[in-house]
């Protein structure tokens, strides 16, 4: 297994990079769980990369049913140390129209699904640091090369996670666009939780596809609209997807990459052997 690869989280056609060599669908058997799919290992641009579609080949599995423990952990013991996700979204502000790119940096929950969205417990207590929950060092990265291919890319913002599967009320909407949050989705906390205790460098790419259903003037949001504007978005959030990962540094060094070194609050004499083998690839290193 080789170490130091590259994640991407995304929807079923985003594989289809140009460039993207070696392709090997890859089983991984987990504690918590199959994770959303076989994960798709290769290489783009000279780096080992490993690519998992977040709702299944197909399109089969619900927001809420996404098993985020075992798709984070599956990458952790594939060797990834960065994630890149990409993701649609609905815009909460007149600011982000559909097809524009926000490069997200905070998160507001409203999802009911924290025990799920932390590989901790069962004996073993940790409280990671998450006041900023996207890794700021692989966001800039991404923001530059999004603007090199002269994307329409906003710096910063927050996206309010839901549960879905039904879209917003329009109670819901405006009370969101009218708190200041920026954009809503229903897949991206779970995951940036489980990566931070993975210890991955993770990011959203946050690809506005619609304004909820906050702005009366316009067409409430439909998946016929979300899946056209994904499709006009495909290419250029492949091309940011490629020339970033170029970019991204040969070693994990970022401060994400040491996540639980202060973090884990139960003496090591206390940790069950069971805990201990189930959560191996995140924890390894403090054994």
């Amino acid at each position: 297994m080789s170490k130091h690869r590259i994640g991407i989280i995304g929807g079923t056609g985003l594989y289809n990079i140009e460039g993207f060599t070696d392709q090997k669908w890859v089983k991984v058997k987990t504690p918590f769980g199959p994770p959303s799919d076989d994960l798709l290992t290769g290489k783009i641009a000279g780096r080992e990369v490993v690519f998992l579609p977040r709702h299944g080949r197909g399109h089969r599995i619900l927001p809420s049913e996404l098993n985020h423990r075992a798709n984070i952990w599956a990458m952790k013991k594939l060797g990834v140390d960065w994630i890149i996700s990409v993701s649609a979204v609905g815009s909460l502000q007149e600011k982000y129209k559909p097809c524009d790119i926000v490069l997200i940096n905070q998160f507001f929950d409203r999802t009911k699904q924290s025990v799920a969205h932390t590989f901790f417990g069962r004996g073993i207590v940790a409280h990671v640091a998450f006041a900023d929950p996207i890794c700021e060092e692989l966001r800039q990265l991404i923001l530059k090369t999004a603007r090199e291919e002269k994307a329409h890319v906003h710096d910063g913002g927050t996206y309010v996670c839901m549960e879905g599967p039904a879209f917003s009320t329009r109670a819901e909407s405006l009370a969101n666009h009218r708190a200041g949050y920026d954009v809503i989705g229903m897949t991206n906390l779970g995951e940036a939780k489980c990566a931070r205790e993975a210890e991955i460098a993770y990011a959203t790419m946050a690809m506005a596809t619609d304004y909820d259903c906050w702005k009366t003037d316009e067409e409430h949001v439909t998946l016929k609209i979300i899946i056209a504007n994904l499709h006009r978005n495909a290419d250029t959030a492949k091309k940011i997807v490629v020339q970033t990962i170029a970019r991204i540094p040969s070693e994990p060094t970022w401060p994400c990459h040491s996540a639980l070194k202060n973090a884990i609050m139960t003496a090591r004499e206390f940790w069950p052997k069971k805990t201990i083998a189930e959560l191996k690839p995140i924890i390894a290193k403090y054994l």
